[in-house]
């Protein structure tokens, strides 16, 4: 036992004397520190080991301690034992903790991306031509990429939400159970103990793993997961006077050498290293009167957050093989209802905003920020609003984080937007791929690549240029140019290359001649956005090329003229454009062609799309019907409307049907066939109905034909992927394997 473990006695001995000499008790404490009327007794500590999902287990042992009524006078943790630990220090009860935790959606938190209705409509749009995911940096002839492959945006926003009680807080001595988070110096490996700021933030920092979340910058220190460093800090607790500890320790998963299989696996193991070294250092220092309890999680590991709620019971287990130890510490029950009560809780956070700070650190200006809050100083606080318009500035994609925090300054309360530009930005690639095949001979392939730079100027005015290969090679470069911070109004200008191919077919769908548009065009407009889900443009078309036969019966080039106004409507909803499982889309579109304004021909064309997407389960319906029509003139070759294809009348081959006018009514069925939430996998069919005719009036009345298919497809990281087979009432059928977006407007 170590020495002064009888301090208690002495310390009654004196408390007895100084009362007969005074006749009276009193306290002297110092600024910051609770007067308490409890009985002499050991203060005890509570540190909460570090473990990713497993340290859920930590919220059970909370469940243990209450029942028991043993009371925490100080909480240390690391990692996820910092959260539970940051959680229960604000006030939160363990049942309260673990409802959080099981309400949690833990793959959805830790997924950056922002839901499709918080993107801006201009990100949304690029669904439709960049299909794969990573969008790494490109700057001074380089590419960059980010620190970690989680940045923490919804997570930061679910901290700030589960500490929004004690946001005004920012001296972790004056939480209702005073508290430590560790963390670790990323450029020194030192640990760090956080003992102020935003509590939030501190959690967030303790929990973030190197590589895998986001570095947090505090005080001018880059900083990681407190493991690395202190992964079960009984030594921070001691210096907080803790005079017996209770420690929940969660072991540390190690790998055998039948599981290390690659560099990726030494590294990890090199990590484990760290962890098991300080933590066995720690666990030395234990003396007789402190408690442990091993939690044993089995086969649960540190990143199965799928699994983290069968982690709590097992920390309940734990503890409760600890009882006869713990016993010694608990209270009676009216003394811990007086400990209970002397946890002074602080006020909830600010109800009523008194000031809007904005604290950016990005090319665009502070309007563009504050365009799209809708918190006023003046009016009560909405937090879910306000976490609403934080998602939605997040939508911009051009910030690596966009949180708010909850202060209090010289009496006045007050919400502060911290926004910081990605640091692999502000220029980006991107690449997309469309393909497909019919194992038939007839295949498209088209590769593209394109520098985006955003934020090259306070409005967010963006520049993008591109290239693409394959059957249909072009190149562009194009402008977007917002006219006021929230970019309601906005002017475009694109100048591209590009080529079309124009395929003739007999009556008996045997391809007769392969022909292919090419041309240079400028366009350019003004429009208007509709917050996140719509936009109407109206713009200028002008276009000058040929058309020159590949394949088929010799004919010289024929040159072509395009100019034409153009009035186009978007509205998108849907939650994907991959695989919709909710919302809608729809699209209007008027062209008028006039020789007048440069074309070879006068004609009008109108088409009109939509499509409905509703789920139960993991079943989805998507409904659809599209119509296009040259409602005047004639259209030449390369503006007529084309169907054919997988899900545009399978069983024909791509732009099988060309004609003046075009329609086309689908239904789609879909079921969700796996769990695994990066590579989502559907089984479905397909009933479509439509065709092409020289006159409008046969839209409605001419003749359909009707065909469908059955498939299966993958959201994967380079694009919806599908493999289909396709047949219709004309006998043709088709084997499809399609890379690339089909429910694009």
């Amino acid at each position: 036992m170590r020495p002064g473990r009888t301090w208690w006695a002495g310390t009654s001995i004196l408390s007895f004397a100084v009362a007969i000499v005074l006749g009276s008790s009193m306290a002297v404490a110092r600024a910051g520190e609770r007067v308490s009327a409890e009985p002499a007794r050991p203060k005890i500590g509570l540190v909460l080991a570090g473990g990713g999902a497993k340290g859920a287990a930590h919220v059970g042992v909370l469940k243990v301690l209450e029942e028991m009524r043993i009371p925490i006078d100080v909480v240390v943790g690391t990692s996820m034992g910092s959260i539970v630990g940051g959680l229960y220090a604000s006030g939160m009860r363990p049942d309260d903790i673990e409802r959080a935790i099981r309400e949690i959606d833990w793959v959805d938190v830790f997924e950056d991306a922002p839901d499709r209705a918080d993107r801006s409509f201009r990100r949304k749009a690029d669904d439709a031509l960049y299909v794969f995911k990573a969008k790494p940096g490109f700057s001074d002839g380089k590419i960059k990429v980010p620190l970690a492959v989680v940045q923490g945006q919804k997570f930061d926003l679910e901290l700030n939400r589960l500490t929004q009680g004690v946001s005004a807080v920012g001296d972790f001595d004056r939480l209702p159970i005073p508290f430590r988070a560790v963390a670790a110096d990323l450029e020194t490996g030192e640990q760090v103990v956080l003992k102020s700021g935003s509590l939030p933030r501190a959690l967030r920092a303790s929990m973030a793993v190197p590589g895998a979340f986001n570095p947090v910058e505090m005080d001018g220190r880059l900083l990681v997961d407190g493991g690395i460093a202190n992964n079960i800090p009984v030594s921070v607790a001691r210096d907080l006077g803790a005079d017996v500890l209770i420690v929940s320790e969660l072991g540390t998963d190690m790998l055998t050498r039948d599981e290390i299989e690659s560099g990726l696996d030494v590294a990890a193991q090199m990590v484990n290293f760290l962890f098991v070294i300080n933590s066995r250092q720690q666990l030395k220092t234990l003396a007789e009167d402190d408690v442990r309890i091993s939690v044993q999680l089995g086969d649960i590991g540190a990143g199965s957050f799928e699994r983290i709620r069968e982690a709590i019971p097992l920390g309940e287990q734990a503890a409760r093989v600890a009882a006869d130890k713990l016993n010694r510490y608990a209270l009676a029950e009216a003394g811990y209802r007086q400990h209970v009560a002397s946890r002074s809780l602080p006020r909830t956070g600010p109800r009523q905003v008194d000031f809007v700070r904005i604290e950016n650190r990005s090319g665009v200006s502070d309007e563009v920020i504050a365009a799209r809050l809708s918190v006023k100083a003046g009016e009560p606080l909405d937090v879910a609003e306000l976490e609403h318009d934080i998602q939605q500035i997040y939508g911009l994609e051009i910030f690596e984080s966009v949180r708010y925090a909850l202060v209090e300054e010289d009496g006045k309360s007050g919400v502060v937007v911290q926004a910081t530009e990605k640091s692999w930005g502000p220029g980006y690639l991107q690449t997309g791929l469309i393909t497909s095949s019919n194992f038939e001979g007839d295949a498209v392939f088209r590769l593209g690549l394109t520098y985006t730079r955003t934020a090259i100027n306070p409005l967010n005015g963006e520049w993008r240029t591109g290239a693409q290969i394959g059957d249909e090679p072009g190149l562009f470069t194009e402008i977007f140019q917002p006219f006021d911070p929230a970019a309601h109004y906005f002017g475009f200008a694109r100048a591209a290359y590009q080529t079309q191919n124009l395929n003739n077919f007999d009556d008996d769908g045997n391809k007769i001649a392969e022909m292919r548009a090419k041309g240079f065009g400028v366009e350019l407009g003004v429009g208007r956005q509709f917050g996140t889900w719509g936009e109407i443009r109206l713009g200028y078309l002008r276009r000058t090329g040929d058309i020159e036969v590949g394949v088929g019966a010799p004919m010289p080039a024929r040159d072509f003229e395009t100019g034409e106004v153009f009035l186009r409507l978007t509205d998108d909803k849907l939650d994907s454009l991959y695989f919709p499982r909710t919302g809608h889309a729809a699209r209007a579109n008027w062209r008028m062609s006039r020789r007048d304004l440069g074309a070879d021909a006068d004609f009008d064309q109108a088409d009109y799309g939509f499509l409905l997407a509703h789920s139960w389960g993991r079943h989805t319906l998507l409904g659809g019907l599209e119509v296009k029509a040259t409602v005047d003139g004639t259209a030449p070759a390369q503006s007529q409307q084309r169907l054919g294809g997988f899900l545009r009348l399978s069983g024909f081959e791509e732009g099988r049907l060309s004609g003046q006018q075009s329609g086309l009514a689908r239904l789609v069925y879909m079921r969700r066939i796996n769990d695994i939430q990066q590579f989502k996998a559907y089984a479905g069919a397909s009933l479509e109905a439509g065709n092409v005719w020289a006159d409008s009036g046969d839209i409605f009345g001419g003749d359909h034909i009707v065909g469908g298919s059955l498939f299966i497809g993958a959201d994967t990281p380079i694009g919806p992927l599908y493999f289909a087979y396709g047949h219709n009432d004309t006998g043709k059928g088709s084997v499809y394997l399609y890379l690339g977006p089909l429910f694009s407007f």
